[in-house]
């Protein structure tokens, strides 16, 4: 049941904020930043220095309002560290079986990084419920209205190269949702988290907008 609500939060906010800091405190106050603005969905990359006590302490203190899940997860090991750890929902950059057994056992939402169609359709047969675009870049939104020609029924988040500017076409182009990194935390580097709250808003309230909500 947890599962079918993770994935439900994702599509109705629409937007992931995907956070990689330099030191743990710096993600925790990044993601703290984005949650306070109404983006409620964040994936804490194993980039980031003891990201599994980040995301401890996140589930912990927003557990009751955010979903907090992993990024750049690249094993099974590190799948269990961050589901131990209290992660909803597991991403990885590429396709993965053994990772994607351990989330299955767990009932947590495997999301790896798909490019080709073959990709794709291996990663589902193992149980992937959302399949991440990364670097979207080098696709655009064009590439996901063709994949869903043969594939109508799955469901891609870009990740990179998605910004206020141009969410609106890969959300009309058939995105599930859309992840967002660099573009909504740079405001980091400068020691303003109040300008992340301000754009997590935006991104929150611009996915409203193209939907029609």
């Amino acid at each position: 049941m947890k599962k079918i609500k993770v994935l439900q939060n994702m599509a109705s906010v629409g937007v992931v904020a995907v956070i990689r800091g330099d030191h743990p405190e710096d993600a925790y106050k990044m993601s703290a930043a984005c949650i306070d603005g109404g983006l409620n969905n964040i994936e804490v990359t194993f980039t980031t220095p003891s990201a599994d006590v980040v995301i401890k302490r996140l589930v912990e203190e927003y557990g009751d309002r955010a979903v907090i899940g992993a990024g750049t997860v690249l094993d099974p090991l590190t799948a269990r560290i961050a589901i131990l750890a209290g992660a909803e929902f597991v991403v990885s950059p590429s396709f993965e079986e053994e990772t994607a057994k351990m989330c299955n056992l767990y009932s947590i939402p495997f999301m790896p990084g798909c490019m080709t169609l073959n990709e794709m359709k291996e990663a589902l047969k193992f149980g992937a419920d959302v399949l991440k675009l990364f670097p979207g870049s080098a696709f655009g939104p064009d590439y996901i209205k063709a994949v869903k020609g043969p594939m109508p029924y799955v469901n891609i988040m870009p990740t990179g190269g998605v910004d206020l500017n141009n969410m609106d076409k890969w959300i009309n182009g058939g995105s599930l949702a859309v992840g967002i990194g660099g573009n909504l935390t740079a405001p980091a580097k400068e020691g303003r988290y109040d300008l992340i709250t301000e754009l997590a808003a935006q991104y929150v309230a611009k996915f409203k907008e193209i939907k029609g909500a």
